[in-house]
């Protein structure tokens, strides 16, 4: 995938996102305040890990299916 193809992907899934909050506004309640919101594919199946790094902020995973599903790092 190009970086074009990816960052229009990510901008489709972002409206997605915001469409699903805007039906459901709990959704927001399950991703901890201060985290990095990334997008993967619905068959992600790589073990997330937190970040080591002492300044970068936690990041929530989105997995991509019909709804959004939020993915905690392990």
């Amino acid at each position: 995938m190009t970086k074009k193809e990816t960052i229009n992907r990510n901008i489709g899934l972002t409206f997605d996102f915001l469409r699903q909050v805007a039906n459901d506004p709990s959704i927001l309640d399950k991703i901890p305040d201060g985290t990095t919101l990334e997008f993967v594919e619905k068959d992600f199946s790589k073990t997330v890990k937190p970040e080591k790094k002492k300044k970068e902020t936690a990041k929530t995973y989105l997995r991509v299916k019909s709804n959004l599903e939020i993915i905690r790092p392990l």
